[in-house]
């Protein structure tokens, strides 16, 4: 293995010199960057990269990493493939800096903060998506990727303040790429925005979120993480015959896109094609309800649950257990909001509705009430309380929305 990456790390330094005297046509067999969750390893990308933009050498380099560090999904196997990624940027030219040479760079730095990511080390993984803002020449698009990224992963581990600022920071990028064609004009200016809108979703401003998705209705090209963002304003605005055709298009777009040949769209992190397609089927679900539908899962357990009501005894609880079983919940005596992690406003909404559960039962009313005091002050969302949250009806004027893909309600 090291020696087959040292190979193509030689092959990688060879190639980043011949960039600079001529264009390197894209060879046969180098991997495509796909937005599809259907074609590993690449599917961290959302795009196939055509040459000059990116060392084509580099990209098979990257290939091998990601193929190499999925074969096993150990802690040895993403060594091993975090090892490929480390010698292919130390293969990259420093005799110079031109676009190809940080395209390069970036698109090496966004694969080894995905490995970083799934293995739950996110601090490394936001030290790469840094990296890739302090290039000096990359394209507008691999930038984006990297911020669309570090704002979501600031906003999952609840750094609202932090992805704020690296939002607004790609923001005063829009329009700063030169090569642009007019449909990765909107694309790549549209997920800036988009970056931006999101924040603004999670710290409750509707309005500004407002003014960020304007015209995003317009245009068909509209997809992935940007339009995700998109239909969850709609759909916490209560245009729910928007969002859902908005959610149903981004499902639809994630499982069958095969080919997007501009760098414009690589995507990263907690907004990869996977992450997308699962916040993507999570909010159709949460849409569902909303509007009175039936979701399959439920469509389950409601006959259990009509059957333990009739008894006095509620299905509720046990699900409320399970899944703050399963999101890894630390325990009561951690104050809400001391040091909290991940998902915390989902276990904020887990704990509250197992506090309701446990408040009525005379004989755990005192631990229902320590549970509701600690759900309250984790809770975060600054547009509805925790209690409108858990009293969510049809004719509230508030509705709750679960990103699935940063674990938030906007």
């Amino acid at each position: 293995m090291i020696q087959y990456a040292l190979k193509l790390s030689k092959a990688v330094s060879t190639a980043s010199r011949a960039v600079h005297h001529q264009l390197i046509r894209p060879i046969s067999s180098r991997p495509s960057f796909l937005y599809t969750p259907q074609s590993p390893p690449s599917r961290f990308f959302h795009a196939k990269i055509d040459g000059p933009n990116v060392n084509p050498v580099a990209l098979q380099m990257i290939d091998y990493a990601l193929s190499l560090a999925n074969s096993e999904r150990s802690d040895e196997s993403y060594a091993q493939g975090m090892l490929v990624l480390e010698q292919c940027l130390a293969s990259q030219s420093s005799e110079g800096q031109d676009i190809v040479n940080d395209n390069t760079k970036g698109v090496v730095l966004l694969a080894m903060s995905n490995l970083s990511y799934k293995r739950g080390k996110y601090n490394d993984a936001m030290d790469k998506l840094r990296a890739v803002e302090d290039l000096v020449h990359p394209s507008f698009g691999v930038k984006v990727a990297a911020t669309e990224a570090l704002v979501g992963l600031n906003l999952e581990l609840g750094l609202d303040d932090g992805s704020s600022s690296v939002a607004d920071k790609c923001l005063g990028g829009i329009g700063e790429d030169e090569v642009k064609s007019s449909r990765a004009d909107f694309e790549t200016d549209a997920r800036a925005k988009a970056i931006k809108g999101l924040v603004e979703l999670v710290r409750g401003n509707l309005k500004s979120a407002e003014a960020l998705f304007q015209g995003f209705q317009d245009h068909e090209d509209c997809g992935g993480p940007a339009a995700l963002s998109y239909g969850e304003f709609l759909h916490a605005t209560q245009n729910f015959s928007s969002a859902k055709d908005l959610y149903q298009k981004v499902i639809q777009g994630t499982v069958d896109t095969k080919d997007f040949s501009d760098i414009h769209s690589l995507v990263a992190c907690n907004m990869a094609p996977q992450e997308v397609l699962l916040g993507a089927t999570c909010a159709l679900g949460q849409l569902e309800s909303h509007m009175g539908s039936i979701n399959p899962c439920l469509q389950m357990i409601m006959p259990c649950g009509i059957a333990f009501e009739s008894t006095g005894i509620s299905l509720l609880p046990g699900l409320y257990r399970r899944a703050i079983e399963l999101l890894k919940a630390p325990p009561l005596e951690l104050e809400g909001g001391e040091k909290m992690g991940i998902w915390t406003d989902v276990i904020a909404i887990a704990r509250g509705g197992y506090a309701e559960a446990l408040c009525v039962q005379q004989n755990r009313k005192g631990e229902g009430e320590k549970m509701k005091k600690w759900a309250e002050a984790a809770w975060r969302n600054r547009r509805m309380s925790l209690a409108e949250a858990l009293k969510f009806s049809g004719s509230s004027d508030k509705v709750p929305v679960i990103d699935a893909r940063i674990g938030r309600m906007v």
